[in-house]
């Protein structure tokens, strides 16, 4: 599969697939929306009342979430567990020249942001004391799992492009891998998967979007 590193409007980094013509992030800003769907609508709303959070990422992709993420412990000090799924890893020639570092004044962080895409798969990494990564490389499809979860980051490509990957039966296995009162978070906000994640006992809420975006989703669990 061709990928083609592309400057988003913030400046940051995303990569497109020139063939379907998709893009990893918005291009009005990878880290604006990384920042904002999966962070703010996300992460923080569990840093207040949990001194250990299990993290699932639907899309390793660029490892954008996985480095705000990590820097969220570090600044809040809390222990994180990140557990990843990938089907199409990056290349090193995409990954080398990725600017997130540069773009949040991180540029201390380069070095961690290199170990999150080359550590090995299907292993536990320590990153430091409190960030622990694993990363999975298979199909979310065929995907299964034992291991439960404070918040799931969903970020697969689009319905349109995925289909496969925002239907009913795919949200009744995110819901069993959630933790009691966990979450999950996604960029989309379409009616038709709204109604999915609520017909597989998910507590939907829209909240709004970031910049040229109107509406995100924050889905809950009560059990």
């Amino acid at each position: 599969m061709e990928r083609k590193l592309i400057l988003t409007q913030d400046g940051s980094h995303s990569v497109h697939v020139p063939t379907s013509n998709l893009s990893y992030h918005s291009i009005y800003g990878a880290v604006q929306e990384s920042m904002h769907v999966f962070i703010e609508a996300g992460l923080k709303t569990l840093l207040s009342t949990k001194q250990e959070i299990r993290v699932f990422e639907m899309g390793f992709g660029t490892g954008l979430n996985a480095l705000l993420t990590f820097i969220e412990s570090e600044k809040e000090k809390k222990e994180i567990y990140y557990n990843a799924i990938e089907a199409f890893p990056l290349g090193n020639d995409i990954i080398e020249k990725i600017n997130f570092c540069e773009q949040l004044n991180r540029t201390d962080l380069q070095p961690i942001f290199e170990q999150l895409h080359d550590c090995p798969w299907e292993k536990n990494i320590s990153l430091n004391s409190s960030f622990v990564l694993h990363k999975t490389k298979a199909d979310f499809i065929q995907y299964n799992t034992d291991e439960k979860f404070d918040i799931i980051y969903y970020d697969a490509f689009d319905p349109v492009a995925q289909p496969d990957l925002w239907n009913l039966s795919i949200f009744e296995k995110l819901f069993n891998m959630l933790l009691p009162n966990g979450i999950l978070v996604t960029y989309c906000s379409k009616g038709i998967i709204r109604r999915a994640m609520q017909e597989a006992k998910f507590i939907v809420e829209k909240l709004p979007g970031p910049k040229y975006k109107r509406e995100i989703m924050r889905a809950r669990i009560n059990k």
